[in-house]
């Protein structure tokens, strides 16, 4: 099943005539609060797990090896597969809740497929701050991975949908500047309460998801959905008069009757997902998994699920460990606020591969320091060297949130054609949320099989993502989405081979009028 959305920007590449309205900005706020939840969850999942209190309620084993320096090595004590299952079974349900989310996307609207998300992240904040024991806790982890797989679906289609063609690419990185947003919110709040007394502080930290789960169910009740959703339902008025109300402009007759069209267009394709393997799609197929995969194997979720346990483990103190994760907190919001202004300007490929060689590098650097300082029993780091491990890891972090963070989600929504959006959108959260999964669950055993080398394993992964980017990823910078095919496709030296025309018999095949010229 396939989430709903069409393309808004029209044939040739005419821009219609719309104003940046109060609605619309509120309207895109208040939905991206959807990766706020997204963000305290990975942010406060890595925190939690550092503070004595919840280890010995939930992980007694893995709190007395943290106590007991000569049990086990410095890289291992925290390895506990009900642990990373504590953190990983959000992305697990995140990615079985997609597929019912790509239904309620097309056949109940972007707006109460957000509502449906806030009600499952408020039951498993309920869940989770009551939790008595590792049971309670990870239902409640299932129910807010089921808010984000609700949320991740909805929300990047109602952001690139009820936004203005010349601003959709800022709004767009809206979703993931709250996504960091929710991380800083997170790390502050693991630092305060790891300072209370009794044990109890993680209660706090899991139940002040209640703030942005809330925000994201009264901003769902609040805003309109998109006139695409609304026409794609077959409520033409109401979605004219809402594309009156977010354009500001009573000069909205071209633009309605290209979504009019786009959605008869998009209701001829009857096997979306089958169309996607055609020939001519595989290009744009090929990327958006390639980046999704990608986009985890730079090993900035490793490091912002566990940054906390990361820092401890290198011989930072655990509040010294939770400090350091603010500051790279802080540093992901400041660098994805720098993305917003400068994807349109200097392009995607540019950002994708300085970062490339700024993550590299900066990978490379921190595998050799604790490699020479950071053994199995002893963490002598030295206050030094603890400062420029933070440094580098901030670094890191920075090239990540102006590049692969935005747009690992921003390229898949530009690249596909209008038959086969939405099947596009769900592959690329289902594949995004899998490889989170998988990265999610091995990386406390990876961290313990191969100690400083994990850093050296990910560095690796980014040298082959940036010669990908090199070679196959075409530059999307400024191109109408109608005119991908032939501006962007038929240009590049591999994709133009897979444009060519293909059978009658084999578009019929797939579900799409052949003989309908786009």
């Amino acid at each position: 099943m396939a989430g709903g959305g069409f393309a808004t920007s029209s044939a040739g590449g005419t821009q219609f005539e719309a104003k940046i309205t109060p609605i619309v900005i509120i309207s895109c706020i208040m939905a991206a609060t959807g990766g706020l939840m997204f963000g305290y969850d990975v942010g406060v999942s890595g925190g939690v797990t550092s503070m004595d209190g919840f280890l010995k309620k939930f992980f007694p084993v893995v709190y007395k090896r943290t106590k007991d320096p000569g049990l086990n090595s410095n890289y291992c004590k925290y390895d506990n597969e009900g642990l990373q299952l504590f953190t990983s079974s959000l992305y697990l349900a995140g990615l079985t809740a997609t597929f019912f989310a790509s239904y309620t996307t097309r056949r109940l609207g972007r707006r109460l497929t957000m509502l449906i998300a806030g009600v499952f992240f408020i039951i498993g904040v309920v869940f989770n701050t009551a939790a008595q024991n590792l049971a309670m806790l990870i239902i409640g982890r299932i129910m807010l991975g089921c808010g984000v797989g609700f949320a991740n679906q909805a929300v990047p289609l109602f952001l690139s949908e009820i936004a203005p063609t010349r601003i959709r690419g800022g709004l767009n990185i809206l979703f993931q500047l709250n996504v960091t947003i929710g991380i800083l919110f997170a790390n502050l709040v693991n630092y305060g309460t790891a300072k209370i007394k009794g044990g109890w502080g993680w209660r706090v930290s899991l139940g002040l998801a209640g703030i942005p789960a809330g925000l994201l169910t009264i901003g769902a009740l609040m805003v309109v959905d998109t006139p695409n959703s609304l026409i794609e339902r077959g409520r033409l008025d109401e979605g004219k008069a809402v594309l009156k109300r977010i354009r500001g402009t009573d000069n909205i007759e071209p633009e309605f009757l290209e979504l009019v069209e786009a959605s008869r267009i998009a209701k001829q394709v009857k096997h979306p997902f089958r169309n996607l393997l055609m020939r001519r799609n595989r290009p744009q197929l090929v990327i958006a998994v390639a980046l999704q995969i990608f986009q985890q194997f730079t090993g900035i979720n490793a490091i912002m699920f566990y940054a906390p346990v990361l820092f401890a483990t290198v011989g930072f103190g655990s509040d010294a460990s939770l400090y350091s994760a603010v500051i790279t907190g802080a540093v992901n919001v400041v660098s994805t606020i720098v993305s917003i202004y400068s994807v349109d300007k200097v392009g995607r490929r540019l950002l994708l591969l300085e970062a490339g060689v700024q993550m590299f590098f900066s990978q490379l650097v921190v595998a050799i320091i604790l490699g020479l300082k950071v053994t199995d029993h002893s963490d002598n780091l030295g206050h030094g060297y603890a400062i420029f491990v933070v440094i580098l890891v901030c670094t890191f972090v920075s090239a990540f949130a102006w590049s692969w963070g935005p747009l690992g989600w921003l390229i898949p929504s530009e690249i596909f054609p209008l038959e086969t959006r939405s099947a596009g959108q769900s592959v690329t959260v289902c594949v995004n949320l899998l490889f989170t999964f998988v990265i999610a669950q091995a990386f406390l055993s990876m961290l313990c099989q191969f100690k400083y080398g994990i850093f050296l394993f990910f560095s690796g992964w980014v040298l082959i993502m940036s010669i990908f980017v090199l070679f196959l990823v075409p530059e999307t910078k400024n191109v109408p989405i109608e005119e991908m095919t032939d501006k962007v496709w038929k240009q590049h030296w591999l994709w133009k081979r897979f444009m060519g025309e293909e059978t009658d018999h084999e578009a019929k095949k797939n579900g799409f009028d052949p003989n309908y010229q786009l």
